[in-house]
């Protein structure tokens, strides 16, 4: 991939979408080189000594090369696989080493829809750099967004706006693998979400099923929380619930059937169930 950067002018309809870019690009940077290049227009160049402030985030993907970044959080290490997120208004430095240089990719955005995400909890702000690893699915979505950047053809920036949303989505995705990556408890979890399917028609005790891993019940449940985001007996009762909506509109049982068919003991306490999750009774979803 050549080097290559372009600095964009949104309208005032891309702006309104909620998330539009302002300039894409990615650079080799050799050893001994200077950095960054005297190329970049006001506002993105910056000198080691002074730093810069922007008024936009950017995410930087470096895939090749060591370096620093510093901002008023301290100094970070920067390799291959490491993902730069700079915020609008904070000051920053970053720069390879001279004896390594580095190869970057970077995306710069704006929008309503960007502040709401880079807000999530998922992306602190005194952590600017996320060590992922190198993930051809992140080079992939940089380089389609290349693609769109180069041609701007209408709509580009709505297109390009999703694909940044999908950046953020895999960067999420591979910061939570990362604690389960090579571990016994990941195979545990995809055991037990596959036998909560298998036995949606009865009550599993999911306590029991914890001890028959040989782990505590208290530490399946943490771990189960963070690799799916929702506490296991939640988990078994959703899948449950989706399952009782395709019996109630796919089939003539009676409510009564579907809810001990799904091992409730009681058509009370699933129809009371049924509403809090999907806002409606039984019947009424059947009609």
């Amino acid at each position: 991939m050549n080097d290559f950067f372009k600095y964009l002018t949104p309208g005032d309809r891309d702006k309104e979408w909620g998330l539009y870019l302002n300039v894409a690009g990615s650079a080799l940077v050799a050893p001994n080189s200077t950095y960054p290049s005297s190329d970049h227009p006001n506002g993105y160049y910056f000198n080691w000594d002074q730093g810069r402030v922007l008024n936009e985030y950017q995410i930087n993907y470096i895939t090749e090369g060591r370096g620093i970044l510093e901002n008023e959080n301290g100094q970070f290490q920067i390799k291959p696989g490491s993902v730069i997120v700079i915020r609008p208004k904070t000051w920053h430095r970053y720069k390879p080493l001279k004896k390594t240089g580095w190869k970057e990719q970077y995306i710069g955005f704006n929008g309503t829809i960007a502040d709401q995400f880079l807000s999530h909890p998922f992306f602190p702000a005194n952590q600017p750099v996320m060590n992922i690893g190198i993930h051809e699915e992140i080079l992939d979505t940089y380089l389609k967004t290349f693609q769109l950047v180069r041609k701007e053809m209408p709509g580009y920036q709505q297109i390009a706006s999703g694909m940044v949303v999908k950046l953020l989505g895999y960067l999420i995705s591979f910061e939570k693998q990362k604690e389960f990556t090579g571990k016994r408890i990941a195979a545990i979890i995809e055991e037990a979400r596959f036998k909560m399917r298998a036995d949606i028609d009865r009550l599993l005790n999911l306590e029991e099923l914890s001890e028959e891993y040989n782990i505590g019940y208290s530490y399946f449940r943490k771990m189960f929380k963070k690799y799916t985001g929702v506490a296991p007996h939640q988990y078994y009762l959703e899948l449950k619930i989706m399952r009782a909506k395709e019996l109630l509109l796919s089939t003539d049982k009676s409510i009564k059937e579907i809810s001990f068919e799904l091992g409730f003991q009681s058509i009370h306490y699933f129809s009371r169930l049924f509403k809090k999750k999907v806002g409606i009774n039984p019947t009424e979803l059947r009609k």
